[in-house]
């Protein structure tokens, strides 16, 4: 179990990279956060220090706790990353600027952020399956890889657009899209981002969506 930080480590995490979780601090705190289990060091040069799932969790411990033990709804947006960048899961306020270029450069550079991470994390350096990051944050994980191929996001008024929610299923997020062509467009996606994906039909309102799961090999 990982140990409490101090105020310093503290300082230090709130700083890390909000996607990739990239540390950087004095030697003496990463090493500290490493020994409380709350970062790792990279084994290949730079030797970075990055977080871990647990030290991701106290970074994000404003936030609503986790839903992926919630049903699947349509209708109740995942909550942001607490005041840091967050991909659009679909049903969010319209906040201005935010089809604008400062956006898109925005999504693109968390996308590349987290490709990178994905090649510093995985064993044999490859980007094209998820990696420990994205399992711990799979509706975001999942909006993010949508976003960033151009995807738009539903609005708060139900209009078309993706919706990721998470489900009572281990490992596993509902994406939503009224649109048959669409929908289908984000299974295209999100197989090309690592994911495991399969179509499926609401029972009660036909509804079709997606169940995606991060694929592990």
């Amino acid at each position: 179990m990982a140990l409490s930080p101090t105020a310093a480590q503290r300082r230090v995490i709130a700083a890390a990279d909000p996607v990739t979780g990239r540390l950087r601090g004095p030697e003496s705190q990463l090493a500290a956060l490493v020994k409380r289990g709350l970062a790792f060091r990279h084994p290949r040069p730079p030797h970075d220090h990055f977080l871990t799932p647990a030290g991701h969790r106290i970074r994000e411990a404003p936030d609503a706790p986790d839903a992926a033990a919630a049903p699947v709804s349509p209708a109740s947006p995942a909550p942001d990353a607490g005041g840091v960048f967050a991909a659009r899961v679909g049903g969010e306020e319209a906040v201005p600027g935010d089809a604008g270029p400062a956006r898109l450069r925005e999504v693109r550079s968390a996308w590349q952020g987290l490709l990178e991470l994905r090649r510093m994390t995985h064993p044999d350096g490859s980007t094209d399956r998820p990696c420990g990051w994205e399992r711990t944050h799979l509706v975001r994980a999942a909006a993010l890889a949508l976003e960033a191929a151009g995807h738009r996001p539903a609005g708060p008024g139900g209009d078309d657009g993706y919706r990721v929610r998470a489900t009572p299923q281990p490992e596993a997020v509902a994406v939503y899209e009224p649109d048959g062509t669409a929908l289908r467009g984000c299974a295209a996606t999100l197989e090309r981002a690592g994911w495991q994906v399969g179509e499926h039909t609401e029972p009660r309102t036909r509804a079709r969506y997606l169940l995606a799961s991060p694929r592990k090999v």
